[in-house]
């Protein structure tokens, strides 16, 4: 986000990325120090994982989320920021959404059971800027992006996302010449991928050009076979085993594809980073930096992104 920042004419210097270790957002005081004298605030902190560290924490992820955007929308709004961007999640879409997911589908059913706490967070950051944009004038702008992957992101085989998860399992398996790599679930499900640096030029194209209160999907509006992404990056990573599924674990959410029309028409985004490109990218930055993607494991519940 800083790099997608700085491209767009911001100074480096005007620009404050804090981490999680100088400030904890379920505290108001820290929020109101974050927020103090900006203009903008892109609210992109959370407590995510995948389905594991979903099912292993399920009540932190409700409260770690729902209080740190209560938080920072109501600092903001204390504080007099001008325009805050909260990042929503396509994990708070109904299980039995239609697809593609349109926003106004949002409110037609619970979500997926295994990442509801997380998708209901978020949902309630949606309704919290609404009202707070009809009562106080916040300008709050809510982007609903498809599942994120790319360099920088958590490689931890038990808490990350698919796309990391995998890449790790297979560049390890490749190495220590294993005969077989496992994989969750039976490989049936589909997901939608955006490449971060894509998702990262959204926001700040949402920044420069979009005021409205209705949420909006940030993705490709292409949708992908779990055993095809399997299969791709086992073909990336030079693995040459096999893929075993184990079915006894969960798959997660059926389907999942996005409708990003109302992304171009409103802002102009399109995404241009293909699967395969982003993929490529994303497996050559955790070959030159394994260690660091490694560290960043998440299962410390007080643990904050």
């Amino acid at each position: 986000m800083v790099d997608a920042l700085v491209s767009h004419g911001a100074s480096p210097e005007n620009i404050i990325a804090p981490l999680r270790t100088e400030f904890d957002l379920r505290s108001a005081h820290d929020a109101a120090a974050v927020v103090a004298d900006r203009d903008l605030v892109i609210h992109l902190a959370a407590r995510v994982g995948g389905i594991g560290f979903n099912q292993c924490w399920p009540a932190d992820l409700i409260y770690d989320n729902t209080m740190m955007g209560l938080n920072v929308i109501e600092q903001a709004r204390k504080k007099g920021v001008q325009k805050l961007l909260v990042a929503g999640t396509v994990c708070a879409y109904p299980k039995f959404a239609s697809v593609p997911f349109k926003e106004v589908d949002l409110w037609n059913g619970y979500p997926e059971e295994t990442n509801a706490p997380y998708g209901l967070a978020k949902r309630h950051m949606l309704v919290m800027l609404q009202a707070y944009r009809q009562q106080h004038n916040l300008h709050g702008v809510f982007l609903l992006p498809a599942n994120l992957y790319g360099p920088h992101d958590n490689f931890d085989v038990e808490t990350s996302h698919v796309i990391p998860a995998m890449i790790r399992k297979f560049v390890e398996a490749k190495n220590d010449r294993m005969p077989a790599v496992e994989l969750w679930g039976d490989g049936s499900p589909s997901r939608e991928f955006l490449f971060i640096e894509d998702c990262a030029r959204a926001f700040v194209l949402a920044a420069l050009r979009y005021d409205g209160p209705e949420p909006i999907n940030l993705g490709t509006s292409e949708e992908t076979n779990i055993r095809f992404l399997a299969e791709t990056i086992r073909e990336l990573t030079g693995y040459q085993g096999e893929i075993v599924w184990n079915s006894s674990r969960p798959n997660g959410q059926a389907k999942r594809q996005l409708d990003v029309s109302r992304a171009k028409e409103a802002f102009g985004f399109e995404a241009k980073v293909a699967l395969k490109d982003g993929l490529q990218k994303t497996i050559s930055w955790y070959l030159e930096h394994q260690e660091v993607g490694v560290s960043r494991a998440t299962g410390d519940p007080t643990s904050l992104f």
